[in-house]
């Protein structure tokens, strides 16, 4: 009979629809509980999600942070090697002007003593290089080989105290020797009359007296002229044209005029 009973009502409410008020109003009385039921375990996901985001974040952060520094340490040689790159079409061009036969090399070590200002460059006797051989860049005259090996050499700047090089005035050709002061940028000239015409901004250039250095090479221009009473001499101050403080390229100038004989002789001792 219950058996019966129970099957009319199912068949009823299947027909009617007359439990969805009940089921509806049980569903949402127990819809805040299964929330709380739920919430532990969704508020895990969150910190989960929140958590892996953060730690992607953190390594993204670190990842592009290298790749800037890479970038930037990149940027950093290309700009030297841009600048390099100046400086050597500079030297080439000057090299184009030298009349003479030029060789380049590059600067291995640098000794800017006061009292003595030499560089070693990485061109010796196996390239042709020789003592006293001029050396230049692309702005004037460096100075000249001092000491030479089979690989290497040694060049005496013209700031060195104990160097001195025949110059001329440029626009009236006063002859004069420029002596080196200890001073990178700064030269003098001695034994000018003070009646001398040499006025600050002349060019001096090489005389190609001293068979050194052969003629018409830019050695400095002229700062100051100081005339003292009493004194015979002017006291003229000379600034170098050449980068004697930041050239890394240098030409080895060789005179036509130069006998292979002449040189022999040098290079014996």
């Amino acid at each position: 009979m219950l058996t019966v009973l129970s099957l009319t009502l199912m068949f009823l409410d299947h027909q009617r629809h007359l439990a969805q008020p009940v089921r509806e109003a049980v569903g949402l009385a127990a819809y805040p509980i299964q929330a709380m039921v739920d919430l532990p375990f969704e508020l895990k996901d969150l910190v989960a999600d929140q958590l892996v985001s953060r730690r992607q974040l953190l390594e993204e952060n670190t990842r592009l942070r290298n790749q800037q520094l890479l970038y930037e340490a990149r940027l950093l040689r290309l700009d030297a090697l841009e600048r390099e790159n100046i400086s050597l079409r500079e030297l080439l061009m000057s090299s184009y002007e030298v009349t003479e036969s030029v060789l380049i090399a590059e600067l291995m070590q640098v000794n800017l003593d006061p009292a003595v200002h030499l560089v070693q460059i990485n061109k010796g006797t196996r390239t042709g290089v020789y003592i006293g051989q001029p050396v230049l860049d692309a702005h004037g005259v460096v100075g000249q080989v001092d000491q030479v090996t089979p690989v290497s050499a040694t060049v005496r700047l013209i700031t060195d105290p104990s160097h001195a090089i025949p110059v001329q005035v440029n626009r009236n050709g006063i002859r004069a020797i420029a002596n080196g002061t200890g001073d990178l940028s700064r030269l003098e000239l001695v034994n000018v009359p003070n009646n001398a015409d040499v006025e600050p901004g002349d060019l001096l250039v090489t005389s190609g007296f001293g068979g050194r250095f052969p003629f018409g090479y830019p050695v400095g221009r002229v700062e100051s002229v100081v005339v003292e009473p009493g004194h015979p001499f002017a006291r003229i101050s000379v600034t170098p044209t050449a980068a004697l403080d930041r050239s890394r390229q240098v030409l080895l100038v060789r005179s036509n005029s130069r006998s292979p004989d002449a040189v022999a002789t040098e290079e014996a001792p």
